[in-house]
């Protein structure tokens, strides 16, 4: 069993941190940029040395699940985040009380698509269980 150490429970503090205060940001940007409220900040990860801050986005739920379409919504609101990269890290480094500020990346999170899919998957299961179980029991009463 992995044993937490302090540098590791900083880590996780700083990373939740900047979730916090990047989201907060990002959704001051959305009420301005229509193609940034398409997508949503899905998780932040941090390089070894805490230089870059990994900005993983995922689309809002497509309508027909299609990955090539929400991705493509992402690389639109890339082009707009990229233009308010330095105003997040300005903001970032004044909500912070750090050295350093890390350099942002934006990034698609292709974790998310497929959780979202696997959900997706597994909904449309439980519903044919569903569906073949009722129709299980009215064939029972039939008789």
């Amino acid at each position: 069993m992995h044993k937490s150490t302090i540098s590791d429970v900083k880590r996780e503090r700083k990373k939740s941190l900047f979730l916090r205060e990047l989201s907060a940001f990002i959704d001051v940007i959305a009420q301005e940029q229509p193609a940034v409220r398409e997508v949503y900040l899905s998780r932040i990860d941090l390089s070894a040395d805490g230089g870059i801050c990994y900005l993983y986005f995922a689309a809002i739920a497509p309508i027909d699940g299609d990955q090539a379409a929400a991705e493509a919504r992402f690389l639109v609101a890339l082009e707009v985040l990229k233009l308010y990269r330095p105003s997040l890290r300005r903001n970032l480094a004044a909500g912070l009380q750090a050295r350093y500020t890390p350099d942002l990346m934006f990034l698609f999170d292709e974790n998310r698509e497929k959780i979202d899919r696997i959900n997706e998957l597994l909904d449309q299961v439980s519903q044919e269980l569903h569906t073949s179980k009722a129709d299980a029991d009215s064939d029972e009463d039939d008789e």
